[in-house]
């Protein structure tokens, strides 16, 4: 899933500004996203925060599913269904807690990703792609996440990879799925171009563990389910702790009588400044605003489908050949000169 807000801000991220030096605890509540208009899919948006731009590299998170976010309850959400639509500069990260999703892009890739799998896109310079959950998803439920690009990478040649199974880092009752980077000597075969981290920790019953952390990098942790404690105490659901540097671990344990289940990511503080805005992370509003002309270009072409990549614009995006639709506007510009939140 990437941002359908019809008015995204603009986000200045980035350049060390909120790094802490030090082991912290700063608990972060989301803000809910509808996407796609009044009956859409609500999202549950911790990055960008206002108090918190980045983590590493990692420069947003959204937390979906199931279909009513405040009861928090199993039931049939509404389909997933993002027309093509165009990234820059970043990294897509999709990983599932249920349900299933295709993904289509303009590079021509195809798969489906399910629970325990990872779909792993780069834009670099750009790329369009399109993502529809199938009959097999009565329940959806997961994470989206962006990567940002360093300026020595962020112009390379899109590609996209899929991981149908990743490494397991166990210590007493935890066990961390890797995604990206290593926990441990558990490391992923995703490619990445900081040095990063960013791990699927479940946790048994009344159990708990410790996970092995890079002192030098600063590091969080979503909450996944009600239970997730650290080592200051609990996790709200849904909340996000910012741990800051400095930790050399971190123990998690899951309270009561049910699993737990959250999300760690961390990585080396991220020093480049970043402009976010709608789908293209870049540095300066012109690099936007080309970004965002050449996609419109695709769009006036009036089809997803049926066309050569170099169909429209520069071809720097290109159509989605094997999507059945027509791709996805993108939001007007404000009127002013985009500056941070």
């Amino acid at each position: 899933m990437s941002n359908l807000e019809r008015h995204p801000d603009e986000t200045r991220a980035g350049g060390l500004g909120a790094v802490s030096s030090r082991p912290t605890r700063q608990v972060l509540t989301p803000r809910e996203v509808p996407l796609g208009g009044p009956r859409s899919m609500l999202v549950r948006r911790t990055l960008p925060h206002r108090e918190l731009r980045t983590v590493g590299a990692w420069c947003f998170l959204d937390d979906y599913g199931p279909a009513d976010p405040h009861e928090w309850r199993a039931a049939a959400p509404a389909p997933m269904v993002v027309p093509p639509h165009p990234h820059t500069g970043l990294q897509t990260v999709t990983w599932l807690l249920s349900g299933e999703v295709l993904h289509q892009d303009s590079i021509g890739s195809e798969a489906v990703v399910r629970p325990g799998a990872l779909n792993l896109m780069t834009a670099g310079r750009g790329i369009a792609h399109a993502e529809t959950s199938t009959a097999a998803s009565p329940v959806l439920r997961g994470v989206q996440l962006w990567v940002a690009l360093p300026d020595a990478h962020r112009d390379t040649a899109p590609g996209f990879e899929h991981h149908p199974e990743l490494p397991v880092f166990s210590d007493g009752g935890v066990t961390a799925t890797v995604l990206l980077g290593s926990v441990g000597d558990a490391r992923s075969p995703a490619t990445t171009y900081t040095p990063i981290v960013g791990a699927d920790v479940s946790v048994r019953p009344g159990q708990g563990g410790r996970l092995p952390l890079e002192p030098a990098w600063e590091h969080a942790v979503l909450a996944l389910t009600h239970g997730v404690t650290l080592n200051e105490g609990a996790l709200p659901l849904g909340s996000l702790a910012y741990l800051g540097c400095g930790r050399d671990g971190l123990t998690v344990s899951a309270a009561g009588d049910a699993p737990a289940r959250a999300l760690l990511l961390g990585g080396a503080p991220f020093e480049e400044q970043l402009l976010m805005w709608w789908n293209f992370v870049g540095r300066d509003q012109q690099e936007i605003t080309a970004a965002r002309d050449e996609w419109m270009a695709v769009v006036a072409d009036g089809s997803a489908a049926g066309r050569s990549p170099d169909a429209a614009g520069s071809g720097r995006f290109g159509p989605v050949l094997a999507y059945d639709g027509a791709p996805l506007p993108a939001p007007t510009l404000p009127g002013v000169r985009l500056r941070p939140r």
